[in-house]
């Protein structure tokens, strides 16, 4: 065997146990999902009887549910990367800087991003409702006595801020590295030429920190989109269904109702949306970006 065939087949070797479990894990259990959205089946039954694109009328035509959790979901992705991507990119910009605690705070800010995003929640669960309640006692703060997730509008906004809380550690680093990528001859080259300093984070480095921001909006609009582990530690979908994500109403639907057919039908749907959106996302970000 010669060395060109056999690295071919050691190639071989090596991928197939990664493509098999990728396909296992991932693309098989996809296709029985579009075939299960065909189907009326409830987890538990042998058989599952074929009812064609009924699941789906019955989505789109006879219940305005998902329609309101898409809704949501979208309110919260929206928040969710506005502030994730500014906050990060200002804290990272401080946080470049040559500061005797830039270290610690890059380790600080990281933290709860290396944390369980359900531990998470179960701990601002508790702040909200005690620690709060036990800071308005000696504070007696009128924000502090407010009822984060026991108010509709409240809640949604405590998920929004938790979940920012939870991932920022994540977008700050990738900005660092891409802030520290930027050439300094070319700052210090505008900085010659007259430049100021808001000039030069505008005109230079914001624009060369392209490629950082289109896997930033890209991984915070993913992140935003499947969001579940914070709302059903936090909320389960409450207070009246005001903060109910379409992971969360696919889950039940499919889980807790056994409504497996329609579940299926409601992941395919949101699949193919997550798919427009992600690609809507980066080819924008990608036509913005500029080479040096």
């Amino acid at each position: 065997m010669n060395r060109k065939r056999l690295e071919k087949v050691e190639t071989f070797l090596f991928t197939m146990p990664a493509a098999i479990l990728v396909s296992v894990m991932i693309y098989i259990p996809f296709v029985m999902s579009a075939v299960y959205s065909l189907t009326e089946w409830n987890g538990i039954s042998k058989a599952a009887t074929f009812i064609g694109i009924e699941n789906f009328k019955t989505i789109f035509l006879e219940s305005k549910q998902f329609l309101n959790v898409l809704i949501f979901t979208g309110k919260y992705t929206v928040l969710f990367m506005i502030f994730s991507n500014v906050l990060a990119l200002v804290l990272a910009v401080v946080l470049v800087k040559k500061i005797k605690t830039a270290n610690i705070l890059r380790g600080v800010f990281f933290v709860p991003y290396i944390m369980s995003m359900t531990i998470v929640g179960f701990i601002w669960k508790f702040i909200f409702s005690q620690g709060f309640a036990r800071l308005f006692e000696i504070s007696e703060w009128g924000l502090l006595n407010l009822s984060w997730l026991g108010n509709g509008d409240l809640a949604f906004y405590s998920v929004v801020f938790v979940g920012v809380w939870q991932q920022l550690g994540f977008y700050i680093v990738l900005y660092i590295a891409g802030l520290q990528a930027v050439p300094e001859d070319v700052l210090e080259a505008a900085t010659v030429d007259g430049a100021s300093k808001v000039k030069r984070f505008f005109r230079i480095t914001l624009p060369l920190l392209g490629p950082s921001i289109t896997i930033c909006l890209f991984m915070s609009l993913t992140n935003g989109l499947k969001v579940f582990d914070i709302i059903l530690a936090l909320t389960k979908g409450g207070p009246g269904g005001a903060t109910y994500s379409a992971t969360l109403d696919i889950y039940r639907e499919a889980f807790q109702y056994n409504n497996y057919g329609i579940g299926s039908a409601k992941a395919l749907i949101f699949f193919v949306i997550i798919l427009i959106l992600t690609q809507l996302v980066l080819g924008f970000s990608r036509r913005n970006e500029v080479e040096l």
